[in-house]
Parts: C-alpha cells; structure tokens; sequence
C-alpha cells in the first residue's frame, strides 16, 4: 500500500520512516512539509494511506483533507496536540498516534488498513462544518444538492457544505448509486422509500429520511428504466 507523510517537523517524518521500515507492506511514495506540498503528492502518487499531523504552518491537516478533490486515501492522525482526538475520531480517521509514536501502536493502526481497489470513483468524502468534521461514506449520502460553486451534503441529520459544484462531483460518483433527479439534486437511489406520479408526467420520489426530490418527465422515464418500474 503507497503511503504519504505529512509533518513539519522533519525529525518526526525521519522517525515514522523509519518505524515503517517494520512493515514492507507500506511504500512510502512521497513526502510533504505542508498542506500545499500534500495536496500536489496527494494527486499525483494518489496515496492508498495518508500519514497526516494536524497543526502545521499556513494549512492544517484538516484544511488539507478539505481541499482534496478526489477519494480519500486512508487517515491515520500524527500528532503531538491530544486536544485534537475528538475531531479526529469525528472524521471517523481509521487512527490517531500520539507522537512520539510507538511501534505497537503503530503496528495496530496499521492492522486496521484494508486494501483499497484502484478506482476513479469516490468511496468517501470530507466534511466540514465550522468546527465538526466529518469523513463520510457515499453510501450514507442519501442526498446532494447544488448551492451554486458549494454542494451541500445530507448524511443522517446533518445537511453541511463542501467547497465543490454538484457537476464536479457528479463525474465521480458511482452510477449505480447515484441519479442525477434535476439540475439542483443528486440522490442516493438505495435511499428510494417510495415514488409518486406528480403533475405534468414527473415523479416524486421520496427518501428513506421522508426527504421528496421532483423529476421531471423525462428523468422520471429515465428512472423508471433504471429500476424497472
């Protein structure tokens, strides 16, 4: 599995290397300093595990996960600031190592590690909500809707928004998940409670949350289609 550090502090990046010398299932592909350096090695080696500290100068770690545009790699937080581990967990991060870090506690983090399939599809995004942070997975998206260059995200009862238009994450979505409803809504169509016919041959689908998203005629044929109704 290619992995990322991401740490200002040179010495802690030194030490993680080599404590992940431990482990040659772990390729080390690239490192960063700061959040403008990880974003660019983000997109360009596409890390399946992203080693990431949390308070560094110009960008923290969570500005930087914000900021990606495609799937997440895998989180595991290094950091020396505990007061940071509920947000962390928030996130749902698969770890979080207190530096100094030790062996055995790494060697648990990394035993949480799946392998991930290459894929141009997102499995998961980041959210962020003034101070709640959230990693959310896209099949407990149940709705997305556009608000202008924002998309906002409804998961559970929260309804916060990304820094990314409906079109652009559009191109990533699975379509076997996910139906374009109208040019303001993107649903979940395992979230399908019920449809309607609605006046002038649309649909009107309602959520498993009690949400009702209107087609129109032609998506609505296109829908019928798709679940063979």
């Amino acid at each position: 599995m290619k992995a990322v550090l991401v740490d200002d502090e040179e010495l802690a990046r030194f030490e993680l290397r080599r404590l992940l010398r431990a482990h040659p299932e772990i390729e080390i592909v690239g490192e960063a300093k700061d959040g403008e350096e990880a974003l660019r090695l983000t997109e360009e080696a596409v890390p399946d595990i992203l080693f990431l500290d949390i308070q560094m100068p110009g960008m923290t770690g969570f500005d930087l996960l914000e900021r990606i545009n495609g799937d997440l790699p895998a989180i595991i937080f290094t950091t020396a600031f505990d007061q940071h581990a509920i947000k962390a967990f928030e996130v749902n991060a698969l770890d979080y190592l207190l530096k100094p870090i030790s062996p055995q506690r790494l060697s648990v983090a990394l035993g949480r590690l799946s392998p991930r399939r290459p894929t141009n599809r997102l499995s998961q995004v980041f959210v962020r909500d003034g101070d709640r942070c959230w990693i959310v997975r896209l099949p407990d998206i149940f709705l997305l809707e556009s608000e202008g260059n924002y998309t906002r995200v409804c998961f559970g009862a929260e309804r916060p928004l990304i820094r990314r238009s409906l079109n652009s994450l559009e191109q990533q979505l699975d379509r076997q998940m996910f139906f374009r409803a109208n040019r303001r809504q993107i649903l979940n169509l395992n979230w399908i409670e019920t449809t309607h016919l609605a006046i002038g041959g649309g649909l009107l689908v309602r959520l498993k949350d009690t949400t009702e998203v209107e087609l129109s005629r032609r998506q609505a044929d296109e829908l019928k289609a798709r679940l063979s109704l």
